[in-house]
């Protein structure tokens, strides 16, 4: 039995800056989106939808902070790395999944408690998918823990 085999998710994957900028890029979003929401929306109700709009997406003073708070972390996360982001991104990410499904299922109820509209739910799955992602394929290891690449493993040349 081999045991020298690599993780199903890449270690020290080539494109692992890109996706730490993808990852922070979606950090910066919800960040703006934060902002600008807590500026659009204060002085309305914290929850609940109202007839505010933040980037064209539906959202309320709960929304904006939440949002706001999420990207931070994964901002902080990314510029700290050492397989921080990777968590990080992994598990914020699907709290966005969730909270889309949450406005996608409730988007036209009483119980919408962030104000979300469809693009808001839209946007939110896409910023949820680039963090899940870009955990994937972010983590590092020192070199001797990584493991041959693919191309070694199966008898080829890089």
């Amino acid at each position: 039995m081999e045991t020298d085999t690599m993780a199903h998710n890449p270690v020290n994957h080539p494109l692992r800056p890109l996706y730490r900028v993808v990852g922070f890029l979606a950090g910066a979003y919800l960040v703006v989106f934060g902002i600008v929401g807590l500026i659009q929306t204060s002085g309305e109700d914290f929850t609940g939808a109202n007839d505010k709009t933040v980037l064209g997406q539906g959202a309320n003073l709960l929304l904006s902070i939440i949002m706001l708070a999420v990207g931070a972390i994964v901002i902080i996360a990314t510029l700290i790395g050492r397989n921080l982001d990777t968590a990080a991104d992994k598990y914020l990410g699907w709290g966005l999944l969730v909270l889309g499904t949450y406005g996608l299922a409730f988007s036209r109820t009483d119980a919408n408690l962030f104000g979300q509209d469809i693009h808001t739910v839209i946007v939110t799955y896409i910023v949820g998918i680039a963090l899940i992602t870009t955990s994937l394929y972010s983590k590092v290891a020192p070199v001797e823990q990584a493991g041959a690449p693919r191309q070694v493993r199966e008898g080829r040349t890089a």
